[in-house]
């Protein structure tokens, strides 16, 4: 497979080697506009039989994938075949071609991740803290470590976020599903099975060869001096809930050693780099270890929390995800894709694999109606606008248990658990909780409930008044926001209900309706507690700073992963301010950054319906006579 990467791929050293060197406090040009220029010429001079010819052969591989067993090829078959040899029968020319096509498109994804970096350098900016990187969910890689007949062939192979993932899943879907799901009842491994996170930078930076996802982050830190002595990846499990992170892998308690022991060996605090899920996780761990080592522990060890694209408040597509196995993702599909797909890995089997993960349920959303809306009104509803945000499941037909009046998002969540097998109940209600603490006495007596520690509206930020916190996510990607469902007539599956992809106007795409957001996470997840929500004193009585820095979604057209101005929730982590904004953190510069909003989130935080407590009226002496 390294042959044919190469013969149609290329070698990507050595393009990483032929880089020019940059010159101190040259600007950061990410896509020269000669270069860019270029390329738009030469897209224009393809060959329309090249694409053709590759195209063709690129149906008759997928057909071959989604065909019946034997009807084609036998999949099995593919355990021996060797893709050189496929090469050998196609014509040089669109071999060539295709080189050149893929050269060109790689010079556009992969701008010099290392001139952000390089630029700072120039300014002076140097590594100072040491820095933990803290991935969000399904971006760690997972590997196999059982011993056992089933799980030899995998031993120290990643099952998740690797092409062994693929291979696995392609060739032995029942054996990869075996590894990959966790024990119904106690959200563990299964007998016989061991999948452990990955360790390293590589546990992370890439989730399948070519996807970077902290690659660039981890070469512009390189060029401030961080390497493996003062920064650090702390992969998980994702698929555990975060009791058992610290049960089964001591997650929490090597977090605080890693973070105690940069301190001892820097002088330095240490700055938290967490994203997505991640966010959710950290906050968790402030939880954790104020409750092991006292109050003081933050303030002392942590010098700043970098909030990338936090999930604070959940993702709305979690609840889809493990009610009908769907999300915007699987709804936009054209038929023949979803007839694969359903052939593949169906409805069922993708609903029973997310709930069977209990930390991809830590997702769910957090904020009840106060935050998400009623069945007239969400704080995010724009004028006139047809379909209101605060009803989350809507259905055309309300004639069943199945299929009941529209819902807001307490009733929606009601209606999962209600439709849901006992264990996975049992596991949503044991591990989160998703109200709202309208009281200080609430937060502090939540503090006491580690199933309160993972919400934001129930429980406090640390106390450590030396803390900084800082907000970056994008904004301008549409987002999912609510849905349209019916009940599921297929007699094959085992749902009651599924998305209503007929339904399209306006802002609803095929039973999905879109928000704002970055593509993922909505806006009032990743924004409100930024903006106002740890402004409320209960929230954060030790007045920990908060700052916020929004980046619009601008994407490359030329680049399938939205270039170096994306605001795209993975993406993002390969855009040059993000960059930028990250190393000025680490380098002691984050006094320098100013408050950025370009979305409507303070309008819209105004009008969630949480507010500052009421302060309890003062008692009134009588004096004796």
């Amino acid at each position: 497979m390294s042959t044919l990467r190469r013969r149609i791929l290329g070698d990507f050293s050595s393009d990483r080697a032929g880089d020019p060197p940059h010159a101190k406090g040259e600007p950061v040009a990410l896509v020269p506009a000669r270069q860019l220029a270029q390329l738009q010429s030469q897209k224009a001079k393809r060959r329309p039989w090249v694409l053709f010819g590759l195209g063709g052969l690129f149906g008759i591989l997928l057909a071959a994938f989604f065909a019946e067993r034997n009807d084609v090829i036998s999949l099995e078959g593919l355990v021996d075949f060797n893709l050189d040899s496929l090469f050998d029968v196609i014509p040089a020319g669109v071999v060539k071609d295709a080189k050149d096509i893929t050269r060109h498109e790689r010079e556009a994804v992969n701008y010099d991740s290392f001139s952000v970096g390089l630029h700072l350098q120039s300014q002076g900016v140097r590594a100072k803290h040491p820095v933990i990187m803290i991935p969000g969910v399904v971006s760690t890689g997972l590997e196999s470590w059982g011993t056992e007949e089933a799980s030899r062939p995998y031993f120290r192979k990643r099952l998740w976020g690797s092409w062994s993932m693929m291979r696995a899943l392609v060739l032995d879907k029942a054996g990869w599903k075996r590894h990959i799901v966790l024990d119904k009842d106690t959200g563990l491994d299964p007998p016989g099975v061991k999948l452990r996170a990955a360790q390293g930078f590589d546990a992370a930076d890439f989730f399948i060869t070519g996807y970077w996802i902290w690659s660039k982050i981890l070469e512009n830190l390189a060029t401030l001096g961080y390497d493996p002595t003062n920064a650090f990846t702390a992969a998980y499990d994702w698929r555990l809930s975060y009791a058992n992170l610290e049960h089964r892998d001591k997650y929490f308690s090597r977090l605080r050693s890693h973070i105690e022991v940069a301190l001892i060996t820097s002088g330095n605090k240490t700055v938290l780099v967490s994203h997505s899920m991640g966010s959710q996780v950290l906050f968790y761990f402030f939880h954790w270890v104020e409750a092991h080592a006292g109050q003081g522990w933050v303030d002392k060890h942590v010098d700043s929390w970098i909030n990338v694209s936090g999930s604070m408040l959940g993702a709305l597509k979690g609840v889809p995800a493990v009610l009908s196995g769907e999300m915007k993702d699987t709804a936009q599909l054209n038929a023949f894709a979803v007839y694969g797909l359903e052939k593949f890995l169906g409805k069922d089997e993708r609903c029973e694999i997310f709930r069977t993960m209990p930390g991809a349920s830590s997702m769910l959303p957090k904020g009840g109606n106060a935050v998400w809306g009623n069945t007239t009104w969400a704080p995010d509803d724009a004028a006139g606008q047809e379909v209101s945000f605060g009803t989350f499941l809507n259905f055309k037909e309300s004639n069943s248990t199945k299929s009941p009046r529209n819902l807001t998002i307490e009733e929606s969540l009601d209606y999962l658990l209600y439709h849901s097998a006992p264990w996975y109940k049992a596991q949503v209600l044991d591990n989160y909780s998703h109200g709202v603490a309208h009281t200080s006495a609430e937060v502090e007596q939540n503090e006491l409930h580690p199933n309160k520690w993972i919400n934001p509206l129930e429980t406090r930020l640390p106390l450590a008044p030396h803390l900084k916190i800082y907000c970056f996510y994008g904004v301008g990607k549409a987002t999912e926001r609510s849905y349209f469902y019916r009940e599921d007539h297929d007699p094959l599956s085992a749902l009651n209900v599924t998305i209503d992809t007929s339904v399209t106007k306006g802002h609803v795409d095929h039973g999905v309706v879109l928000g704002e957001g970055d593509g993922t996470v909505p806006l009032l997840s990743n924004g409100y507690m930024c903006a106002k929500g740890w402004r409320i004193r209960r929230f954060n009585p030790a007045g920990v700073k908060v700052k916020v820095y929004e980046m619009p979604h601008e994407p490359d057209r030329f680049s399938p992963r939205g270039g170096p101005n994306t605001g795209d929730h993975v993406d993002i982590l390969g855009r040059s301010s993000l960059n930028d904004l990250i190393l000025r953190v680490a380098g002691g510069k984050g006094d320098q950054i100013e408050e950025n909003y370009v979305s409507n989130i303070l309008e819209y935080s105004d009008k969630v319906q949480i507010s500052e407590e009421e302060p309890s009226p003062k008692r009134k002496w009588k004096l004796l006579p």
